[in-house]
């Protein structure tokens, strides 16, 4: 029996947990947070925070972990990295490669060398165009500290950076051009440089315009624009030397061009991996965290499923107390997964979630429906707590700008 230790004990982490104890090893996690979900339900949980590389050495050494796989955060990978550099474990990237990609700043510079569509970037004190540029911090995740302001509005630029490197960890912020294109993501699994199986996923935010909260697979997307992608993603895997596995990108789309705003080798959150599971019957875990424990890859069947899956994360634009959630339409719930209880403190996203859901439709024109009540958030009302309402009004009957 070989021991394997998850890097993250977050709920978007539970699937690749059960495939790890389905191989019959034994399974440790690891996290800081003792009320997170595979904290509280794994049989071996070790409550450790996993950005003190020296701390989640000696756990590995002390354990005499075989396998170390990250989990679904930015950070779990980069400790993995850093651990990998001193102790080599399969699947996982140089240390190096990680920053490269993780880091906004160090990526967009990357990729414009290698000629990889990104958007352009400004220098913070030289930020030369009348168009709207948006501002974020290099190195944090989910929205947080990021600003759309006028390029020539030096007073709101300058809030907008001291915003954004307030959230950053090396207190350091980007400047780009605002696309205001289509925003998707890709999934590509690769293996020796070739891709194996990949998706493609429109993505909405409604709650705040920086956070995905509004998902679907995107059968019909262009074979033209995903051959072009994908011959990206094959020269970035080339350029960094990437190990075989998830290579998870977003990018946004605007007629015929499209350009990458984010690059992450990490299983995605707000449990990604089971929007492609219920989709497509695709095995999206099984295949991320096979490369970590040595196996190769799977091969995807010939002909994957079809289902009409929508998955939304029930958040707030504004802070509030949680009563409930009524429901204005019927709907086919699939899964869902409740992250907040009645009477908690519900922060604006993503600083909250009050649950994660998985809708089933019928057909592409039932889902369009759903999805249009989801993008205007008219599908439900989140209630505020009795004596709040007379403060707060938070029935979603209008889009936000």
């Amino acid at each position: 029996m070989k021991k394997i230790l998850l890097v993250d004990t977050n709920v978007s982490a539970a699937p690749i947990y059960r495939y790890l104890i389905g191989t019959g090893d034994e399974v440790f996690v690891a996290g800081g947070n003792p009320n997170d979900y595979l904290a509280r339900s794994a049989q071996n949980y070790v409550n450790l925070d996993y950005s003190d590389i020296d701390a989640l050495t000696g756990l590995v050494d002390r354990l005499g972990i075989d396998y170390l796989v990250p989990g679904c955060n930015d950070r779990s990978y980069l400790a993995c990295a850093e651990v990998n550099q001193r102790r080599p474990y399969y699947g996982i990237d140089t240390v190096e490669a990680t920053e490269v990609i993780n880091n906004k700043e160090r990526f967009r510079r990357f990729a414009s060398d290698a000629g990889i569509p990104v958007p352009r970037v400004f220098p913070a004190d030289r930020v030369n165009t009348d168009g709207q540029v948006i501002v974020k911090p290099v190195d944090a995740f989910s929205g947080r500290g990021t600003t759309v302001v006028p390029g020539s509005d030096r007073k709101a630029l300058d809030a907008a950076i001291a915003a954004a490197e307030s959230f950053s960890r090396s207190n350091t912020c980007i400047v780009e051009e605002y696309i205001s294109g289509r925003l998707y993501s890709h999934s590509a699994f690769v293996a020796n440089n070739v891709i194996v199986a990949d998706f493609i996923v429109e993505e909405h935010g409604t709650a705040n315009p920086f956070v995905v909260d509004t998902s679907r697979v995107d059968y019909a997307f262009s074979s033209d624009m995903l051959e072009a992608i994908r011959g990206e993603i094959i020269k970035l895997a080339e350029q960094l030397a990437l190990q075989d596995g998830l290579l998870h990108t977003q990018f946004l789309v605007d007629g015929d061009r499209f350009w990458f705003v984010e690059v992450t080798r990490r299983c995605p959150g707000d449990l990604y991996s089971q929007l492609i599971e219920l989709s497509t019957g695709f095995p999206y875990c099984q295949s991320y965290a096979r490369p970590f424990i040595g196996q190769a890859m799977i091969e995807p069947p010939k002909a994957l499923q079809r289902h009409w899956i929508t998955r939304h994360t029930v958040s707030l634009p504004a802070e509030q107390r949680l009563e409930s959630v009524e429901f204005r339409s019927p709907m086919r719930i699939v899964k869902w997964v409740p992250l907040a209880t009645a009477g908690d403190l519900i922060r604006p996203s993503p600083f909250s979630r009050i649950g994660l859901l998985f809708s089933e439709s019928e057909s592409r024109v039932d889902q369009d429906r759903l999805f249009a009540q989801m993008l205007k958030r008219e599908l439900y009302e989140i209630r505020p707590l009795l004596d709040e309402r007379s403060n707060v009004s938070n029935t979603f009957a209008t889009t936000l700008p």
